[in-house]
This record gives structure tokens, C-alpha cells and sequence, in this order.
């Protein structure tokens, strides 16, 4: 992947306290080598957020923007990381599934992964749509109408969703795939 392959894409990354550790900082890691900006999005006040690693608590990552001051607008994909208490906070936070409901109207990549796709469905992203997940939240998908497949990634349209820490490459190869293929349809 070359260093530029991304040049001038903006993604945002939105999670709060307990995210899988592996899940925000990984992609987020493979996305800059790609190129792009990453902006960390965080409802609340903090400055920085605290991950979840193999049932501790693990590193920090920095908030870039609150919540509050963030414009779906402004970025060209968004990723949700997983994490069980990530997800199920971020589910109880209004402002949070207006931004990925609002972002998921727009048909541009949106990518989720593990636990990540539990907001999908309060968001009112998932029913028809093929997708995966961490096997737990199968019966919740399901039931609101997603097709689940126990695949490393499934693409359905703008939506890209994958199982585990496992799957984090080609998870996040799957979204500069989906970011590369809007650019060459916008020239």
C-alpha cells in the first residue's frame, strides 16, 4: 500500500471509554501509513479515552474532536471499534447514533468491527444488509433484520463490517479498498 493511497481522505473514529485497544489503534495506525487523517471523536469533554486490552484496561487514545463539535460532513468514512463496553455506552448516548445514523444516510464507507456493530442497530443501519460481527450480537442483527455470515470481512454496499482483533487487516483493507474505489469513481 503506498504511503499517499489515501492522500487527503479524512476518517473519523468514534468510540468512549472501554473500545478494544486492538480495534481503534491498529486501523487507525494502518489508515495514517495509508495516507489519511484519523480524527479520534469521543462524546463528552475528555481529552482521552480509555482502551480495553485482553480484559484490562490498556492504553489511552486522544480525542480530537467532542462529539458535539463533530461534522459528519467533514469526513470521508467512519469507523466503529468494538470493545463490549465501548459499543454498549455509545448506544445509550443520543448524540452518538444521530452521528453514525446521519453518517450511514451519506453512503460513504462505514466500517465496524467486533461489538462495533451494536450501534448499527440503534442507528436503524442493518436491516437488509449482509454483515458480521463478534458471534455474541448475531441474534441481536438478526433480529433486526441483517443477514449475519461468519466471514473475516462482509461488504454490503457502503458497509463494511468484520469479527475480531484477528481481522483487523483485512478489515481495514477492506476500507482503503472502499475509499480508493469513491476517489476513482469521483475523477
Amino acid at each position: 500500500m503506498s504511503r499517499d493511497a489515501l492522500k487527503g481522505r479524512k476518517i473519523a473514529i468514534l468510540a468512549t471509554d472501554g473500545f478494544e485497544q486492538s480495534e481503534l489503534l491498529k486501523p487507525k495506525q494502518l489508515l495514517e501509513e495509508a495516507g489519511a487523517t484519523t480524527e479520534v471523536i469521543a462524546p463528552g469533554d475528555k481529552q482521552e479515552i480509555k482502551g480495553w486490552n485482553h480484559g484490562e484496561w490498556g492504553e489511552h487514545a486522544r480525542v480530537d474532536v467532542p462529539l458535539e463539535d463533530a461534522d459528519v460532513s467533514d469526513y470521508d468514512a467512519l469507523v466503529l471499534p468494538g470493545g463490549v463496553i465501548n459499543p454498549d455506552k455509545l448506544r445509550l448516548h443520543d448524540e452518538a447514533i444521530d452521528f453514525i445514523r446521519e453518517f450511514g444516510r451519506t453512503g460513504r464507507p462505514l466500517a465496524a468491527i467486533c461489538h462495533g456493530p451494536w450501534t448499527l442497530i440503534n442507528a436503524g443501519l442493518v436491516k437488509g444488509k449482509r454483515m458480521t460481527s463478534w458471534p455474541s450480537l448475531r441474534t441481536d442483527l438478526e433480529n433486526a433484520g441483517a443477514h449475519w455470515e461468519d466471514r473475516e470481512v462482509v461488504e454490503d454496499g457502503s458497509l463494511i463490517t468484520s469479527r475480531k482483533p484477528d481481522d483487523i487487516p483485512a478489515f481495514t483493507n477492506a476500507l482503503i479498498h472502499a475509499l480508493q474505489e469513491r476517489r476513482a469513481e469521483a475523477a
